[in-house]
C-alpha cells in the first residue's frame, strides 16, 4: 500500500521511522491506522460468534451438522446476490473458464464446513474454534509442498508450536479421549486443515483474477449443491447428515431457529468476512490477519458466559501455543518483508529518482 511506504523527508533517520513497520507519517496515517485496527477487531469479534450460532442450534433444536451447513451455505448466497446486484451487478458474472476452478473451489469449502460444524457440535465451541486455527501450521507445511513457497525457521517454528498446542487442546495426548471422542478429535484437526488448504484455494483465486466477492458467491453456491448431496448419500454414511430428505425441514415452524440460522450467515459469515476485507484498506495484511486471530478469545469468553463452556488448564496451554503459532508466523513474515531489497531506507538527496 502506498501510504505505509517510505516518504522522502528530511533525514534517513526519520525516512525509516516512516517505513511499513513503524511510525506512520502524517496523522492521516495514524487514523488510517486506527481505523484498521478497529474494523479488525470488530471482525474478529463477529467472526467468533459462528461457533456460538452453531452450538446454539445445534444444543436447542438438534440440529444435524451437515443439515445445518447447507442452510448455512444456501443463506450466504441468498444474502450476497441482492446485495452484489444492488452495489455492484458485475461481479455476479464470471467466465466459464473459472467455472470448473470454481467447483472445485466449492467441493472443497462444502468440506471444511461440514467438519466445522461437525467439530463444533461435538467439541464445544471452544475447542472447535481453537483447533481451526492450527490452519496457521498446515498453511505454512502445504504452501512449500503445493506453492513451492519458502520453508524458514520461522515457519518450522509456528508449525511446530502450532501443532503441539492442538494436540494439547483436543487431547490427543490421552489414550481415553480418542476412545471416547476419536470423531471429535478428527474433525476437529481436520477443519483446521481443511481451512489451511482454502487459505491456498483463495491466494490461487486471486492470482487467477478472480474478484474476492465473485469468489465467496460462487465457492459458496456450488458448496450449497455439494452439501445438499453430502446429506442424501444414502445408509447414513456421514456423521451429522440427514436421515431422510424431510429432515432439510429439521427446523420447520420454528421461526427464532430459521431466525438464528439466518443470522449465522448474514452476520458472522457475510458481515465478518466483509469487515476483515475492509481492514485491509487501512492495514498491512499481516497485521489485520494477526489481530483476527484473537478471534478464539473471543469465541472463548462468550462459550463460557453463554454455555458454561471452560477449558481445562492443558486446554489453555495449548490454546495459548496456537496462537502464539500465528503470531510468530506473522512475526516471520513482517521479518522477511522488512529485510527484502525494496525495504532498505529511501535516497534522501533532492534529485529525481
Amino acid at each position: 500500500m502506498d501510504r505505509f511506504r517510505p516518504q522522502r523527508i528530511g533525514s534517513s533517520h526519520e525516512a525509516v521511522l516512516r517505513s511499513e513497520w513503524l511510525v506512520p507519517g502524517t496523522a492521516h496515517d495514524r487514523t488510517n491506522l486506527t481505523r484498521g485496527y478497529a474494523i479488525a477487531l470488530a471482525a474478529a469479534a463477529i467472526l467468533s460468534t459462528t461457533a456460538i450460532f452453531i452450538r446454539y442450534l445445534t444444543q436447542t433444536y438438534n440440529l444435524p451438522a451437515l443439515v445445518l451447513a447447507f442452510w448455512r451455505d444456501g443463506f450466504v448466497c441468498l444474502t450476497l446476490v441482492p446485495v452484489l446486484a444492488w452495489i455492484r451487478p458485475r461481479l455476479l458474472r464470471v467466465g466459464r473458464t473459472h467455472l470448473p476452478y470454481l467447483v472445485g473451489y466449492g467441493l472443497l469449502l462444502a468440506t471444511f464446513n461440514a467438519m466445522w460444524t461437525l467439530s463444533v457440535a461435538l467439541n464445544g465451541a471452544a475447542v472447535a474454534t481453537v483447533l481451526v486455527y492450527s490452519s496457521a501450521g498446515f498453511t505454512a507445511l502445504l504452501g512449500r509442498w503445493i506453492l513451492a513457497e519458502h520453508l524458514g525457521w520461522g515457519k518450522v517454528l509456528a508449525v511446530a508450536v502450532s501443532l503441539s498446542g492442538c494436540v494439547l487442546v483436543s487431547g490427543a495426548f490421552d489414550a481415553a479421549a480418542w476412545r471416547g471422542n476419536v470423531v471429535g478429535i478428527a474433525t476437529g484437526v481436520l477443519s483446521g486443515l481443511g481451512y489451511a488448504i482454502y487459505s491456498l484455494m483463495g491466494r490461487s483465486a486471486s492470482q487467477r483474477g478472480l474478484n474476492p466477492w465473485t469468489t465467496v458467491l460462487y465457492t459458496f453456491a456450488f458448496a450449497t449443491g455439494f452439501l445438499a448431496l453430502f446429506n442424501l448419500l444414502p445408509g447414513g454414511l456421514l456423521p451429522g447428515a440427514a436421515a431422510h430428505p424431510a429432515d432439510f425441514l429439521w427446523l420447520g415452524n420454528a421461526v427464532a431457529g430459521w431466525a438464528v440460522l439466518l443470522l449465522l450467515a448474514a452476520g458472522p459469515t457475510v458481515a465478518g468476512f466483509g469487515l476483515y476485507n475492509v481492514s485491509l484498506v487501512h492495514l498491512p495484511s499481516s497485521v489485520a490477519n494477526l489481530v483476527v486471530s484473537l478471534e478464539p478469545v473471543f469465541t472463548t469468553v462468550t462459550a463460557y458466559f453463554v454455555f458454561g463452556e471452560r477449558l481445562s488448564g492443558i486446554q489453555l496451554v495449548g490454546s495459548a501455543m496456537i496462537l502464539a503459532g500465528v503470531a510468530v508466523l506473522r512475526v516471520y513474515e513482517g521479518w522477511l518483508e522488512n529485510w527484502t531489497p525494496s525495504a532498505a531506507p529511501v535516497k534522501t538527496d533532492t534529485a529525481e529518482e
